[in-house]
């Protein structure tokens, strides 16, 4: 994993310290990943500072793990997303395969999950919003590539100094067609079992819908305090995504409206033809709350049955909800209407077909396929 932790945290005796793999320097340890150690190195040539991941001498006399190397470098390197890490180089010297990145110094989705719960809070909707939107907009790009992660986690979420999140770690991750080599042992489970989707835990084939889970799952861990399901080993933690329900959100942190909820449990279905069938789906719910947040004071919500609830307990007229806003100017519009009547722009557009449909149609009249 490409880990960025403050350097003090990491200085020990390492003998990669000062020496030169090709034109990079080592100067400082990074982080400690599941199968390689990351630096900090000087690129001489081009006097810049990156990051390096460099495995144990020991793995390159292992020819299935070079393949496994050689895959990820490739892999990554035909990658070119602002929230996907930038691979330089690839190489192997005196025994030392390696990785030279983009150096990201900002810490990790972790560090900063960390820090909202030594405060004694879960990050804010508003907070959590452009970081996951950003991380589902890497995810479909990948997923549009053939690119599958398999590991997504806070610690594999770098952020920049800018607040940017910047998915690492594409090391497990395979494209589509591997799948049915030797790299690993068919049925294997990979992943980290917090994270894992229920297919992956049964050792089955997976696709970017494995991904969204795993996306789901640290959107809950965000919002929450603590990832859906906890356990002290892998057979606990796998049970428990393949047969149990995740906890309401919203009984663990009562800031959590309905609507956020949903998407929540929604990205967490068992089933994947039951969740978000693309990351921009997320991504695009995640968006439409939050807007529709900033523009009602105390967000509607549905507790059983079909009456009207404002979360206080006092009834309000249902024609107060049946207002749209519209997607570029905000403004709400009639749920009839197919185009804004303040800016003109199309109200429900179908993404698949281009039909102009009604601000309140969840179906495409001309395709039928679901609307964003």
């Amino acid at each position: 994993m490409f880990l960025t932790w403050p350097e003090s945290s990491m200085q020990q005796q390492d003998d990669l310290i000062g020496t030169v793999l090709g034109n990079y320097r080592i100067t400082a340890v990074l982080g400690q990943g599941g199968m390689a150690k990351v630096y900090k190195a000087y690129q001489e040539n081009l006097d810049r500072e990156v990051a390096i991941k460099v495995l144990p001498p020991w793995y390159a006399a292992d020819r299935s793990f070079v393949e496994r190397f050689n895959l990820e470098a490739k892999l990554v390197a035909r990658l070119s997303h602002p929230n996907i890490v930038t691979v330089h180089d690839a190489n192997e010297i005196n025994g030392h395969l390696y990785i030279v990145m983009q150096l990201v110094d900002g810490g990790t989705l972790k560090n900063r999950l960390d820090q909202h719960y030594r405060s004694g809070k879960a990050m804010d909707f508003a907070e959590a919003v452009p970081i996951f939107t950003q991380l589902a907009s890497a995810l479909n790009y990948a997923h549009e590539q053939g690119v599958i992660h398999r590991d997504i986690k806070p610690v594999n979420v770098l952020m920049d100094r800018s607040g940017r999140p910047i998915l690492s770690d594409f090391g497990i991750a395979k494209v589509l067609a591997s799948t049915e080599s030797n790299l690993t042992r068919p049925g294997a489970g990979v992943g980290t079992p917090e994270y894992m989707s229920p297919e992956q835990c049964q050792g089955g084939a997976i696709d970017g819908r494995a991904d969204i889970y795993a996306l789901g799952v640290m959107l809950f861990e965000a919002l929450v305090g603590k990832p859906p399901f906890q356990g002290n080993n892998y057979p606990a933690l796998a049970h428990s995504h393949i047969y149990e329900m995740p906890p309401r959100p919203s009984l663990l942190n009562p800031a959590i409206s309905p609507t956020v909820e949903h998407i929540i449990l929604t990205a967490l279905m068992k089933n994947p033809q039951q969740r978000f069938q693309h990351a921009t789906d997320l991504a695009d719910a995640l968006q439409r709350t939050l807007v529709n947040s900033n523009n009602y004071a105390t967000p509607p919500m549905q507790v059983g049955g079909n009456t009207p609830f404002t979360g206080q307990g006092a009834a309000i007229d249902p024609r107060q909800l049946a207002m749209y806003p519209c997607q570029y100017c905000q403004r709400p519009n009639k749920p009839q209407q197919r185009f804004c009547t303040y800016c003109g722009n199309p109200m429900n557009q179908c993404r698949i077909c281009g039909k102009f449909n009604a601000a309140n149609n969840r179906f495409c009249t001309s395709c039928g396929k679901p609307l964003a």
